[in-house]
């Protein structure tokens, strides 16, 4: 695939997502940014937030994990639907029942000041490490296919990626979100199921095949109950995912904000479940892409690339299948990528304004306008900045990155949330900060020395509900009965 083709492919897409973008951003204030006027269709935002919740890792690297993984990575997406029935039915109707701006504002309403403060900026360093992992794939993918055979460097390509970003955001907020990552989300799904459809002929198989091929092969082992030292083991992923997806989404202002701005909390829980069910039938469809691909690279004899995340890429854009699949992987792939990364970069913009300056509190509608584009503008730097120190620093598959990253950042904050939603003590609100910090430490170190410690035991991504768990004690040692 040509390096013109693939620009051609990507403006074409962007001329659309402008389009609604413009739109849908017309005559939008600061509520249509921050919550979208309290206005948006709940079927509509179900379906926008597939898109922002399965990133560009997850286009690239969950084809490429089922080598090593087989299917396992659908027990955690199991325990993510759990999660989102959770969701639904704790905290939706508590937010909607304080009408909150911020999630994290319910932090300062139970706990104080400081606690508000160290949940914002817990979410500001999870969201934005999260969403440049998330950014960095796309800036490698379109390094190897278009700015590296164009002799244009690193920096210049993230430059381009954030700045398409930061454009078609800039203006509408969440009110705008809502409908171009449902337009992301359809690309998103049609490519992958025509990536399915093309491969498969190109294997020869029609329905029934592809389902045998599948259903025998040595990559589609799901279920993993023999060895609980195992990280693939059912209920480390199972009771992971539910506490991962409570935390990441439901503890997430990114995630949160674009539920919130259902009309109520009733519309905000048929948000919620409906997303749970397309969830897994999404993530199914990347494994089951997995499969044909390793399928085909077998029975052709190919040698693939040693990491799991370039593989789809290397087969998709390598000259292998008809030029169709070329360019549906890179508009799935743009569609998955640029979903998550304006998400985040509007709900970074509205945590920081709201959270950490409080600018709603103190200035006027026009001057919380202007400090908002300011902070806009600079999460989109801050961004960018990130994106390239970890291209100098990568070195492992990026969806465990991102597991890992959430497991320390977002434990604080599950372990304050489940505090003060389940526990009627009062907590020394200015400990908070210290315990926020003290528990990723203590659960890195157990994490390191589990093997030793725990008679062989490996840690895999439910270290967030331990992590959570030293939260909850710090809390409540530092905590008295009202």
């Amino acid at each position: 695939m040509t390096p013109l083709l693939i620009l051609i492919t990507i403006a074409a897409y962007f001329t659309v997502l402008f389009f609604i973008s413009s739109l849908s951003g017309r005559k939008a204030d600061n509520a249509g940014f921050f919550s979208g006027n309290r206005k948006s269709p709940w079927y509509v935002v179900a379906f926008a937030t597939i898109g922002a919740a399965i990133s560009g890792v997850t286009f690239v690297s969950v084809p490429g994990m089922v080598a090593n993984d087989g299917f396992s990575y659908l027990q955690m997406v199991l325990g993510f639907a759990v999660g989102q029935f959770i969701i639904a039915f704790v905290l939706i109707p508590l937010f909607y029942k304080m009408n909150l701006t911020s999630i994290y504002e319910y932090l300062e309403n139970r706990f104080g000041l400081a606690s508000y403060k160290t949940g914002a900026w817990l979410f500001f360093i999870s969201k934005m490490l999260g969403a440049a992992i998330r950014l960095f794939i796309v800036c490698v993918v379109l390094q190897l296919l278009v700015f590296k055979p164009l002799h244009i460097p690193f920096i210049f390509n993230v430059i381009f990626t954030v700045g398409i970003v930061w454009v078609y955001t800039f203006k509408g907020g969440v009110k705008t979100l809502i409908w171009t990552d449902s337009f992301k989300t359809f690309c998103l799904i049609v490519s992958v199921g025509l990536c399915i459809y093309y491969i498969a002929a190109k294997l020869g198989l029609d329905a029934n095949g592809l389902f045998s091929v599948i259903k025998d092969s040595e990559w589609s082992k799901t279920f993993f109950f023999d060895d609980g030292n195992d990280r693939h083991f059912f209920f480390k992923q199972f009771f992971a995912g539910i506490f991962t997806m409570i935390a990441t989404t439901g503890l997430d202002q990114d995630m949160m904000q674009k539920t919130l701005s259902c009309k109520n909390f009733k519309d905000s829980q048929k948000n919620m479940i409906t997303g749970g069910v397309l969830q897994i039938a999404v993530n199914l469809l990347f494994m089951m892409l997995g499969v044909l691909l390793y399928t085909y690279a077998q029975k052709m004899q190919i040698a693939l690339p040693e990491k799991g995340d370039e593989v789809f890429p290397f087969l998709a854009t390598g000259g292998f299948f008809p030029t169709i699949v070329s360019v549906l992987f890179i508009i799935g792939l743009i569609s998955a990528a640029y979903a998550a990364a304006g998400s985040a970069l509007t709900a970074l913009t509205t945590s920081f304004t709201v959270d950490i300056l409080e600018s709603p509190k103190r200035k006027s509608e026009s001057e919380v306008v202007r400090i908002r584009k300011k902070v806009h503008v600079g999460m989109a730097v801050v961004m960018g900045i990130v994106i390239f120190i970890i291209n100098l620093l990568n070195n492992d598959s990026v969806i465990n990155t991102v597991y890992m990253l959430a497991s320390y950042t977002y434990g604080p904050l599950l372990g304050m949330f489940t505090f003060g939603i389940f526990m009627k003590n009062r907590v020394k609100d200015r400990m908070a900060p210290f315990v926020a910090i003290i528990s990723p430490v203590l659960c890195f170190i157990l994490d390191v020395n589990s093997t030793h410690w725990l008679n062989g035991y490996v840690f895999s991504h439910e270290r967030l509900i331990l992590n959570a768990l030293f939260a909850f004690i710090g809390l409540w040692i530092f905590s008295k009965k009202k």
